[in-house]
């Protein structure tokens, strides 16, 4: 069911809310958290088709925030309200602003959270400068962000790097999850032989690469050589990792989209799935824990400050 409110206030859309729930039993309780969504009037239903396939995993209360030209003299909220079937196991409240009305959206969004529940907030595109000072940051314990939908994804890392904040989080972390637990459990096989030299590689505006190796430098304490700038076989993101070691090299290349090869020494060669995730994965995940990312951290303030320049 979707209920259209144009021209409205919150105090309007919380007591729509009550009337849908009254009315046709659709019901907050059992919603674990409320997630806020911060984007631009155009970009809301990718977001929205993310957070509900991520809903059934983490039932919530879905409010998103897109704000529109804020010099424009005609202030106006209008809202949309979306419950069963349009809202998976979620309720989906879109709130739009113009003028005036779209300046401070904490105003926005504070009359229609959920009580004594966890606030996530999600940037899918281009983020605040300091997303843990910003109107929405400030009420949400995890703060996610997309450096890859940045227009310069490599200075929006260099930018999360120098605001990090415990709770701060972003997908370009989340994408790697595949690649760390690969190369994790290729280290943890015998033969336990030290890692001499590192090789990462993967396209020019790749932020996965960046924070794959500086992970990568961080757990093995060996200065890795980042080479950015290759074709991505038809995925923008990391190419390969080489691991050289004393008995030969390890060699993790992506070979196609969603495929890549493991080889090693005195070892058959594997082809393993490895495709790049999508949002609604990277959702969930992140959703899965609402504490701080302590490894994150220690990569985006250390690990990334720390890389040598990448060879194009």
């Amino acid at each position: 069911m979707i209920v259209d409110l144009p021209n409205t206030t919150t105090s309007a859309i919380s007591k729509t809310l009550v009337k849908i729930r009254e009315e046709g039993g659709a019901v907050a309780l059992g919603r674990v958290l409320t997630l806020i969504i911060s984007t631009k009037p155009g970009n809301e239903e990718e977001a929205i088709e993310a957070a509900n396939d991520a809903s059934r995993e983490h039932p919530m209360r879905v409010i998103v925030v897109s704000r529109g030209d804020v010099g424009s003299s005609d202030s106006r909220v209008d809202a949309q309200i979306r419950v069963g079937g349009d809202a998976g196991a979620s309720e989906v409240i879109v709130v739009r602003a113009t003028g005036d009305a779209a300046l401070d959206e904490e105003s926005l969004v504070m009359g229609l959270l959920l009580p004594d529940a966890p606030v996530v907030a999600w940037w899918p595109g281009e983020a605040p400068d300091r997303v843990s000072e910003s109107a929405i940051g400030r009420i949400a314990q995890r703060r996610i962000t997309d450096a890859a939908a940045s227009d310069d994804p490599l200075a929006a890392l260099d930018r999360l790097a120098g605001a990090y904040r415990p709770g701060d989080t972003d997908f370009a972390w989340t994408r790697l999850t595949l690649w760390r637990a690969q190369l994790a459990a290729v280290l943890d096989q015998p033969p336990y032989v030290p890692v001499t030299a590192i090789e990462v590689h993967g396209a020019s505006d790749s932020p996965s690469t960046v924070l794959l190796a500086a992970w990568l430098q961080l757990q093995l304490g060996v200065e890795v050589e980042l080479v950015m700038g290759e074709a991505s076989r038809g995925s923008t993101g990391i190419v390969g990792v080489h691991l050289t070691r004393s008995n030969g090299q390890i060699r993790l290349d992506r070979t196609a989209v969603n495929i890549a090869t493991l080889v090693q020494p005195d070892q058959p060669t594997h082809d393993i799935s490895l495709p790049r995730r999508n949002l609604r994965d990277c959702l969930a995940e992140e959703l899965r824990r609402l504490d701080p990312d302590d490894l994150y951290g220690e990569v985006i303030r250390r690990g990334v400050p720390a890389l040598s320049h990448p060879v194009a």
